[in-house]
């Protein structure tokens, strides 16, 4: 039997998100729910999996996306590694960019407000609300000072709509809850699109591993905001709408 996708009724904020999202609350088709797709000239003959592993099938994008607060990258820091940089090969640049954002994001730098938990609970709460509608939310995690979210738009949005409706709404509310005005988040986020089921694994390990790289906690599942933590509820079910590891096969 096909899982059905949890609606989170009871979340601990209530979301206006149309007015940030700008559009209307609309209902993910049957046909797309539970599913992971990457863009046709990356897919290969397709694989599919029980429960709600997505599988491919080459109809859309499948995207990795991370956000960060707007003090959480310094921008001397960024012009340095950009010189730096200019002499490797294209991809091996691209690559070791990735790779020294990541790290400084780990490294905790700026105000990192996303430590507390009414502020990462806002976060949370507004990448939960439109799952299995406005797109399928595979993994995510909540930094102290950057988020990361791996998800596949519904056909009728686009992943930048998804994003703007995420940042907006929680730029307001966690500026409110802090008492201040001006920039929450970084303009440009940093994205890339899954190539393939290799890719999404490893993007969904590294998601959840995150905590644990950066020092945080000890094992993925004891960092209490991300998709690691509500992988299986008490009975085993699964209640963020992803398998658990060991049965991705």
């Amino acid at each position: 039997m096909p899982f059905a996708l949890s609606t989170y009724d009871k979340l601990p904020v209530a979301i206006d998100h149309n007015r940030h999202a700008r559009g209307v609350r609309t209902q993910m088709p049957k046909s797309f729910k539970g599913r992971l797709v990457l863009p046709i000239e990356e897919a290969r003959d397709g694989w599919h999996s029980r429960g709600y592993f997505p599988y491919f099938d080459g109809k859309g994008v499948t995207q990795h996306v991370c956000f960060h607060l707007f003090d959480s990258l310094l921008q001397t820091v960024l012009a340095r590694w950009r010189e730096e940089l200019q002499a490797m090969a294209q991809k091996e640049a691209d690559v070791e960019w990735r790779k020294r954002i990541q790290n400084f994001l780990d490294s905790g730098y700026g105000a990192c407000y996303l430590r507390e938990d009414r502020l990462a609970a806002i976060v949370e709460t507004a990448l939960l609300h439109f799952d299995g509608q406005r797109y399928a939310l595979h993994a995510w995690c909540v930094m102290p000072n950057h988020v990361h979210a791996l998800f596949t738009p519904a056909t009728e949005f686009k992943m930048s709509e998804i994003l703007h409706s995420w940042k907006s709404f929680t730029a307001h509310e966690c500026n409110n809850l802090l008492q201040r005005t001006g920039r929450f988040w970084a303009h440009e986020p940093f994205d890339r699109y899954i190539r393939n089921e290799r890719h999404f694994r490893n993007a969904l390990a590294y998601i959840e591993d995150n905590p644990v790289k950066a020092r945080l906690c000890k094992k993925p599942e004891n960092w209490r905001w991300s998709s690691a933590q509500r992988r299986l509820d008490s009975l085993g079910t699964h209640a963020s709408g992803v398998l658990a590891r060991h049965e991705m096969r």
